[in-house]
């Protein structure tokens, strides 16, 4: 097949989102900085406001994310005072990670990095919500095609 497409860097849609991915740390660094969290702590957080006390494999399966790559992300939530980790009284073989008071303060302090995202992307909202919805559509395609 000697007519087999050439695309060139820019038009290969996955460093497209990669390159974006980077683009979206440099803004979240100095604002989750101030925070004193990382962005996949910061992930995590965030799925803990949604809905305390979920399980490991419950909060893994929202960020697509192993427990083995998501347990010492708790740990270190958990060292520096924002969760806890307990087994699940009716499941032993479940670890439920809830919020502390100081988790959950950190959402006020939070409260402003969603907005200065939003800014910092330089689009209206309505795009981006029609963008997000494409993107965990192709994400979901994906998926399905990988398993």
């Amino acid at each position: 097949m000697a007519d087999k497409l050439k695309l060139t860097l820019d038009q290969l849609l996955c460093f497209s989102v990669y390159s974006t991915g980077h683009a979206f740390n440099r803004i979240y660094k100095p604002l989750l900085d101030k925070v004193g969290l990382t962005y996949p702590q910061y992930l995590v957080m965030v799925v803990l406001w949604q809905e305390d006390r979920q399980t490991v494999r419950g909060i893994g399966s929202k960020l697509f994310l192993e427990s083995n790559t998501l347990t010492p992300l708790i740990k270190r939530l958990e060292t520096a005072g924002l969760v806890t980790r307990e087994r699940d009284r009716d499941d032993e073989r479940q670890v439920r990670v809830a919020l502390t008071d100081q988790g959950r303060s950190l959402q006020d302090e939070a409260a402003d990095v969603p907005g200065c995202v939003v800014e910092a992307c330089g689009m209206n909202l309505d795009d981006l919500v029609d963008l997000n919805r494409k993107l965990a559509r192709l994400r979901n395609a994906l998926e399905q095609s990988a398993s």
